[in-house]
């Protein structure tokens, strides 16, 4: 059944247009903001140790309700377990998929595997973590109902630190089904804690263009 919904969704995913960005920007803050881009092609290149460290640590300054800090970063580099946990995630996403009924299947489904047009996850050899060398999969307390929106402001932090630093990264949503993959325990996340989603990083290998933005939602009262 898998099979048969995912090539279909790909050849229905509505093309995007390209917005363009002003060359010049008030500051580097702004640049970055503007120039960050889920990237979903990286190069076969390791990233140094303290690179990664420094994306951290920017994740580490994000603001948290009552300055809890609840973020846990579990932190994979091994290639074949990368490639690994991307098949089982993938198999544990689709049986989540498939509990959640005939009905909302499709609907799910868009809402789990939303890839570029073109791409068939079922033949991908990293379908999940595409390809890229360092996976931060991202834990919280489960008795902490605010705690997934510190982990968001984190990320946000890490993404943009990692541009800054000359790295690319996306985050997966899909991480999450993690916990239901055979190998979870090699992680070594106990079980107060969730995972929220995966940060990706590395050197990206693709130009994805600027989505169009919104422009009718900001409300002045």
């Amino acid at each position: 059944m898998l099979q048969d919904i995912i090539p279909n969704l790909m050849e229905t995913t509505e093309e995007k247009v390209a917005v363009p960005i002003a060359a010049t920007y008030a500051n580097d803050v702004l640049k970055t903001i503007y120039t960050r881009r889920a990237t979903r092609k990286y190069k076969d290149q390791p990233i140094p140790r303290e690179l990664i460290q420094q994306v951290i640590e920017a994740g580490r300054m994000a603001p948290s309700a009552i300055n809890k800090q609840p973020w846990r970063f579990y932190i994979l580099t091994d290639k074949e377990r990368i490639k690994q946990f991307s098949k089982e995630i993938v198999k544990a996403g689709a049986m989540d998929m498939i509990k959640s009924g005939v009905k909302n299947i499709v609907k799910t489904a868009v809402g789990y595997f939303h890839f570029p047009k073109g791409m068939d996850m079922l033949k991908e050899p990293d379908p999940i973590f595409h390809g890229a060398p360092v996976i931060i999969f991202m834990a919280s307390p489960r008795d902490n109902e605010w705690a997934p929106l510190d982990v968001g402001m984190c990320c946000q932090n890490m993404m943009l630190a990692a541009k800054s630093l000359g790295l690319d990264s996306c985050p997966v949503g899909m991480a999450k089904f993690v916990e239901h993959a055979k190998s979870f325990s090699t992680l070594t996340i106990p079980k107060s804690e969730q995972v929220d989603l995966a940060i990706i990083l590395g050197y990206g290998n693709e130009s994805p263009i600027v989505h169009e933005r919104a422009k009718d939602n900001a409300i002045y009262l």
